[in-house]
């Protein structure tokens, strides 16, 4: 019993001191961790690392930290933080020359990632941990991490040079690791913007041997405002904006860029570029890829559909460059906006890069889209480099293709808009998809304003026009490139107003013009064949010639006829409108007799009245007011005269002052100053101010009632004239106008007109343009 005593008492003390010796090991190995790391971390990573709290249990292989903080190269600066970080080693599987980490798990780390012209701050590491080139035989020891996890991370990137400072947040990563003798690793994933909305998730494998990769990524919301910096990188001013939807599977290979297979959708919504927040240059409110398999290795780009809704887009022509080039040709820089040689890493410009190589083959592959769309564009041309400003717009803009598709024989797609202030157009395309130069197009413009070019006309010739409506149409059937096309130009009812003097303007005799170029019906008619090759098409204008000559000894015959057709044209239109020249409320002495004639009718006629309906072209008004007072500020100010000695000779004068003046541009730079306007006119209505254009609008539309009205109040019958609200239109004639309207009976001569004209149009010359002449009436 004494000896059994003895060893269990022996036994017991010697478990005492391992369990003794344990405690103290646990006790003591984690201070002792701690300062081994804090002693020799720069020798050891290159890098000072610091730690609040260290807990090593060297049994069970269990590390833990807390506060942990690693600086940057030979800084004070930070580099990794986190909250905690754990890991699992499996201490038996090291007597098997196994290094096995169970577990590694940081809990919120906060990592900054620097990069400068290329150099991110952490390529010492890279560096000092890339094992130099040996012979010596490999160790033996094998590495496995078998779980790599991090919680609630955020993860922040500045780019010094462009510059860019962003960062995620919520990151969130799972990866199962990775033993000895596996070639793949695969991690889950998802993080949310930090500065914006958005999120992204999805997951991510790769075989590190072959470089093989399959990605899987869903983002929702996503703003785009982040890549915004990287357009400031390429553009001299203006605002981004956008956001991005994806659902979307990929598999390729990291040594071939072409080596992709893409499935899925990707949408870009509410895009926004512009001169600010509020003014756009290009917009649209979604493009949307739902692709079914896109395979550049593979010739293979097979969409289900290509949709882009709303898109707008305004394009401006100015004295020097135009809206595009302004915003993005920097001095020293090419048309892309970097220098040729520039170090700098440009995000958008490596995705369009990627894109670029991704379509280079499209058209020499197999691509189908079952359905290309565009739907409610709207696009907007201003020309300012004019004396007057050309604008014009289409929109609603309709773009239609069913089922592109290479095997096809034939592939169709349609056009179609509204132009603004008048007309439409609609394309037709069925082109052959192996072969571009093989094609029917179809097009056609009609009742399209001939006013709507007098800003054209008034600089090449000095004469506008306030009648014409323009249909053009055409037919083209090209194979092998070899072109047969029929085109058939109308311009119905062309009238010349009176010349606009200006010192810029040119000067080209409108009357002598027209009659040359206009038939007895007063329709210019003509075709225009075009054949040859699509690289030297050849323009035949034998049927203009002819039908020229055929005017110049044809057309004397039939004067009287014509002179009788604008005699009753003349007597209708002033009978129901009345126009207004730009920035004047006088009426001249045909406008006084014909006003006159109908105050003298109502006189006769007390039962009778009539409705005047003011059309006002208030774009146009504001436009002529706006220059012509800047003008003159400028002509007082240069001849030092004060508004009251103002008198009508300097009026002449201001009027024929160019808007190109090289003295009066001048001018306006230097009472405005501000590099971001381009144009004469915002120019002169920043000098000006649009309260004072908007009251000498108001009093110019006053004076044109007065003016209407006196012949009305000396005969005692503006009783019998009643004024209806005004309306701010683009009126067909390109002019302001009264639209007069009887009630009760009509005057004798206005029947008597429409007597004439109804028979003068069922007879030749007119009768055959009679339809054309409905529509545009309808039009008007």
């Amino acid at each position: 019993m004494n000896r059994k005593h003895k060893l269990i008492k022996t036994s017991s003390i010697i478990l005492g001191i391992i369990l003794i010796i344990g405690v103290c090991i646990i006790l003591l190995i984690s201070p002792i961790a701690a300062h081994l790391i804090e002693k020799y971390d720069e020798q050891l990573t290159g890098r000072k690392i610091t730690i609040d709290r260290v807990y090593v249990n060297p049994f069970t292989g269990y590390f833990h930290c807390s506060n942990l903080k690693i600086y940057e190269y030979k800084s004070d600066s930070l580099f990794i933080t986190a909250k905690r970080a754990n890991v699992d080693i499996s201490i038996h599987k090291l007597l098997f020359k196994t290094i096995e980490i169970s577990t590694v798990t940081l809990v919120e780390p906060i990592i900054m990632v620097d990069e400068n012209k290329r150099k991110f701050n952490f390529n010492d590491i890279i560096l000092k941990f890339t094992p130099k080139k040996s012979n010596h035989k490999p160790s033996g020891i094998h590495v496995n991490i078998l779980g790599i996890k991090i919680r609630n991370g955020i993860i922040h990137y500045r780019e010094r040079s462009v510059p860019i400072n962003y960062y995620i947040k919520n990151l969130d990563i799972d990866c199962p690791g990775k033993r000895w003798n596996s070639d793949s690793i695969d991690v889950k994933y998802s993080f949310l913007s930090g500065t914006r909305k958005g999120d992204l998730k999805g997951n991510f494998s790769m075989n590190v041997k072959n470089l093989n990769y399959r990605l899987y990524v869903i983002v929702h919301s996503f703003d785009l405002k982040v890549l915004e910096p990287y357009i400031k990188d390429s553009k001299n001013y203006g605002t981004f904006s956008a956001n991005l939807e994806a659902n979307l599977k990929a598999k390729g290979n990291f040594k071939d860029a072409n080596d992709v297979t893409f499935t899925g959708m990707i949408a870009i919504n509410k895009f926004h570029f512009g001169k600010n927040s509020k003014v756009d240059i290009g917009s649209f409110e979604k493009l949307q890829l739902s692709v079914f398999q896109l395979s550049p290795k593979d010739n293979k780009y097979l969409f289900d559909s290509v949709s882009l809704t709303h898109p707008y887009f305004k394009y401006e022509r100015y004295d020097e460059l135009d809206n595009i080039r302004k915003m993005f040709v920097k001095k020293g820089r090419n048309h892309s906006g970097m220098d040729a040689n520039s170090s700098t890493f440009n995000l958008l410009t490596t995705i369009g890069n990627y894109i670029a190589l991704l379509s280079k083959n499209f058209f020499h592959s197999n691509y189908k889209i079952n359905r290309l769309a565009l739907y409610n564009g709207h696009f907007i041309y201003n020309d300012f480099s004019l004396n007057e400003k050309f604008e014009g717009e289409m929109t609603p803009i309709t773009v239609i293709s069913d089922s592109i598709d290479k095997n096809l024989d034939r592939v169709t797609v349609s056009f179609s808009s509204n132009i603004k202030p008048s007309g439409s157009i609609k394309i037709g395309l069925s082109i052959n998809p192996k072969d571009s130069g093989n094609f029917d197009l179809n097009y056609h413009f009609q009742h399209v304003s001939a006013a709507l070019f007098n800003p054209y006309l008034i600089s090449l010739t000095s004469y506008p026009l306030n009648r014409g409506i323009i249909e053009l149409n055409g037919a083209w059937h090209v194979r092998k490139s070899t072109i047969q096309s029929k085109n058939h130009l109308q311009i119905i009812d062309p009238r010349v107003t009176g010349r606009i003097s200006n010192k810029d303007t040119k000067w080209l005799p409108m009357w002598l013009v027209m009659a040359i170029v206009r038939d007895r019906g007063n329709v210019i008619d003509y075709q225009v064949p075009i054949t040859g090759n699509l690289k030297s098409p050849k323009l035949h204008l034998k049927d203009i010639i002819w039908n020229s000559l055929e005017n110049i000894v044809a057309k004397p015959a039939t004067t009287p006829y014509r002179i009788m057709v604008r005699n009753v044209e003349a007597e209708i239109e002033k009978s129901l409108s009345l126009n207004w020249e730009m920035h004047t409320g006088i009426i001249d002495k045909n406008q006084e007799q014909f006003l006159k004639k109908i105050a003298h009718f109502l006189a006769k006629n007390p039962e009778a009245s009539i409705e005047v309906h003011p059309q006002l072209y208030m774009r146009k008004e504001k436009e002529y007011i706006l220059l012509f007072e800047a003008k003159k500020k400028y002509f007082l100010a240069s001849h030092h005269k004060s508004n009251t000695l103002f008198n009508s000779n300097d009026s002449t004068r201001v009027e024929y002052m160019s808007v190109k003046d090289r003295l009066f541009l001048r001018y306006l730079d230097r009472q405005t100053k501000d590099p971001l306007i381009y144009t004469v006119q915002e120019k002169s209505e920043l000098l000006l101010g649009s309260k004072r254009i908007d009251g000498k609008l108001e009093l110019m539309n006053k004076a044109r009632e007065n003016s209407f009205m006196n012949s009305f109040r000396k005969k005692g019958v503006e009783k019998q004239v009643r004024f209806t609200h005004s309306e701010n239109v683009i009126p067909f004639n390109g002019f302001s106008f009264y639209k007069i309207s009887y009630k009760g009976e009509l005057p004798a001569s206005l029947l008597k007109a429409y007597r004439k004209m109804n028979k003068l149009n069922n007879e030749n010359p007119r009768k055959e343009y009679k339809k054309d002449r409905k529509n545009t009436n309808k039009t008007n």
